[in-house]
């Protein structure tokens, strides 16, 4: 009981099978779609738009991290960043999150935790930058850059960035699309038994 407790719960170690799907995420993730409601509920951001940026960021990968530079193209030497986790957070925001909230056992190959880090870093662009929760393209945008890299456009100079803020776009729509076909299900089935 105790290894189905840990792959069932907020400590997967492996993304679900349909990346696409977010009812078959929540079906095969069940407290999954418990933590991304609390985080809605609590910060604002919705589902579909917390789940298209962790797609975007790690593919639902628990333990992702940017890929190393190679020496000569062959031999791994050091990552460009410290991000990490389901969300892909550096460890400087990392700890600026924990700082802000009081969150101090935060993990960022925890699913809980990265979807509210999510929400908590969404909350604070659109105070500061007005940008809507439910806007998924800017959202990206600010949570890749920064919130002043966003106030100062760097994104309009990298092409490959504002084809993954679209990405995150049309997944956050197809999400949306998707969960009110299971969403009464999961909000009966509240309380599950891991």
């Amino acid at each position: 009981m105790a290894v189905i407790i840990a792959v069932s719960g907020g400590c997967a170690t492996v993304p679900p099978d349909d990346l696409g799907d977010v009812c078959a995420i929540f079906k095969e993730r069940r407290g999954w779609y418990k933590s991304a409601r609390e985080v809605q509920d609590r910060w604002g951001v919705p589902i579909h738009v917390q789940m298209a940026i962790i797609y975007q960021e790690s593919h639902f990968e628990p333990k992702a991290r940017p890929p190393r530079y190679k020496f000569l193209g062959i031999l791994p030497t050091f990552r460009p960043s410290s991000a990490f986790g389901y969300a892909q957070v550096k460890d400087d925001t990392w700890d600026w999150y924990i700082e802000q909230t009081g969150n101090s056992g935060a993990d960022r190959d925890d699913f809980a935790d990265a979807v509210d880090f999510i929400g908590w870093y969404g909350d604070l662009s659109q105070r500061r930058l007005k940008i809507s929760k439910w806007d998924a393209y800017n959202q990206y945008l600010a949570y890749h850059e920064g919130q002043g890299g966003f106030s100062n456009k760097t994104y309009k100079k990298k092409d490959w960035l504002l084809d993954a803020a679209h990405a995150v776009e049309a997944n956050a729509k197809r999400y949306r699309a998707q969960l009110p076909a299971c969403e009464d299900d999961l909000n009966r089935s509240w309380f599950w038994p891991f």
